[in-house]
């Protein structure tokens, strides 16, 4: 016998299509409200209105100083005008396509397009390119500048080992200005370093009436005698004492010596304020110097700090850890519904243990950390403090969740036999609970050391303490160091998780 397939149709809409579209062009949503499509109308409603408010809301920080809301959107389109006027024309169409939607909704042969969210997508898109300033042309033109000391993070293996330093330099004498007798070159010591400049004097860079330099005379320096293939620094010494690396073209010269410890430059005397008590001719001095390591190496002092910091932040995550699951486990009984809802009491008990746990889960273990060093200080403590917090909400709520999927055969199967709710517990949810409960164990405590890494940064001791400190201080061979410990150490915790997890779950 033939089956026939009986289509139940939607109830048609109880308002004309005409009347749908005039109402979401007064109201965008409103037609399809009427036409029975009310998610489809309030989600169509709200969008646009977050996109007009997020759209005032940009114009108004780009131009709130300006005396009314036309001059402020007049203003914001001539600073963004590639962002702005493509979201105004958007919004316009948006809103039009809403009531052309709506049409199409209470039309008795409707069919539900989905073209118009497409375009609230493309729009909410153009508006977080604005809000998130992203700027591709900044990075492409700035990233050439970034790559030293992104090259220094990537690779700051040099700075593991250090030697006793030592420092080369050779200065040669220079007058300002120049007079009938100059000083003659430095004379040249066997086996010493060695630089001479020419001309011996001259006139260092000014400021014109608009504050702009004038370039002083050229010194050709001649280095040799130094260090081969080692980074050298251009010093300025002036008659007060006072001396500095040398910039040029905006950029301190540093430059690395050739393979017979030589170099050969051209340098612009630089711009110092003579003070008028000095006036006459003075002697500078300029100098290349390099620091140079002898001696046995030895692991440097960033490495130890880093390798110490690194071996707390993993015991820092392993006791935020251990400290979670040892009072999660009994939280999460509390927070089983299965379990709980045997009478109101324990049903009140089981809402409110979840609420406090989604409380605490919803606030980041940075936040945790920043109220932990308040209370108890800088220093581990506290980051094991804002961990433990953060795993007993975390660990709480999977535990929970495992409990409630668990298989209720063997309960019903403990509880037939007359057993009372903690023998039940014991040897019918207990034994389920394990494979995922280890699971969910070494999950945690992957992600502790990893947040262990980020709560240092506000005090919580760890890597991330010293990490920050030296970013801060523009080390970044040392902060290299720390971000390669973080890195390898996350990765061979990721290999034992998993070979843990393979063993037990």
């Amino acid at each position: 016998m033939a089956t026939r397939t009986i289509r139940k149709d939607k109830q048609p809409s109880r308002v004309s299509p005409r009347a749908a579209g005039i109402a979401s062009l007064f109201i965008p949503g409103l037609g399809q409200i009427l036409a029975r499509e009310t998610r489809r109308g309030l989600l169509l409603f709200g969008s646009i209105v977050s996109i007009i408010g997020l759209t005032a809301w940009r114009i108004y920080e780009l131009a709130h100083l300006e005396p009314g809301p036309l001059a402020m959107l007049t203003k914001a389109v001539q600073r963004r005008p590639v962002f702005l006027i493509p979201l105004l024309v958007g919004i316009v169409a948006l809103w039009l396509w809403s009531a052309w939607d709506a049409y199409q909704q209470a039309h008795p042969e409707r069919r539900g397009g989905g073209g118009v969210f497409i375009l609230v997508i493309v729009l909410f898109f153009t508006l977080g390119w604005q809000i998130g300033e992203i700027d591709l042309y900044k990075l492409v033109t700035e990233l050439p500048d970034a790559w030293r000391p992104l090259s220094q993070v990537l690779w700051p293996w040099p700075a593991a080992i250090e030697r006793q330093e030592e420092v080369l330099s050779a200065g040669a004498d220079i007058l300002v200005p120049c007079d009938e007798n100059p000083p003659p070159p430095p004379e040249e010591v066997p086996g010493q370093p060695y630089l001479v400049a020419t001309p011996t004097c001259g006139e260092l860079s000014t400021l014109d009436e608009n504050n702009q330099i004038i370039p002083g005379t050229t010194l050709h320096l001649v280095g040799r005698g130094f260090a081969p293939n080692t980074e050298t620094k251009i010093w300025w010494v002036d008659p007060l004492g006072n001396e500095f690396v040398v910039r040029q073209g905006g950029e301190y010269i540093v430059f690395e010596t050739d393979e017979t410890g030589s170099f050969e430059m051209d340098l612009v005397m630089p711009y110092r304020l003579i003070p008028p008590s000095a006036a006459g001719p003075q002697i500078h001095r300029v100098e290349a110097r390099q620091v140079v390591g002898t001696g046995p190496a030895r692991p440097s002092e960033p490495l130890r700090i880093s390798i110490a910091r690194m071996i707390e932040t993993i015991f820092l995550g392993m006791m935020a850890t251990i400290f979670g699951i040892l009072f999660s486990i009994p939280i999460s009984f509390l927070a089983a519904k299965n379990l709980m809802s045997g009478s109101p009491v324990t049903l009140v008990i089981y809402y409110i243990t979840r609420t406090i746990l989604n409380i605490v889960r919803s606030i980041e273990p940075l936040i945790w950390a920043i109220i932990a060093v308040v209370v108890v200080g800088l220093g581990p403590f506290a980051g094991i403090l804002a961990l433990t917090i953060h795993s007993i909400a975390a660990l709480g709520k999977l535990y929970s969740e495992a409990i409630e999927s668990i298989d209720p055969g063997p309960i019903e199967a403990i509880q037939a036999t007359g057993a009372n709710r903690l023998q039940t517990i014991v040897y019918a949810v207990i034994p389920q609970m394990i494979p995922p409960f280890v699971s969910f164990s070494i999950y945690r405590w992957d992600i502790n050391v990893r947040m262990s890494t980020v709560i240092g940064l506000v005090g919580g001791g760890g890597i991330g303490f010293v990490l920050i400190q030296y970013i801060k201080l523009l080390d970044y061979r040392a902060a290299g160091i720390a971000v390669w410990f973080i890195a390898i150490t996350v990765a061979i915790l990721d290999y034992v998780s998993a070979e843990i997890r393979q063993r037990f779950v």
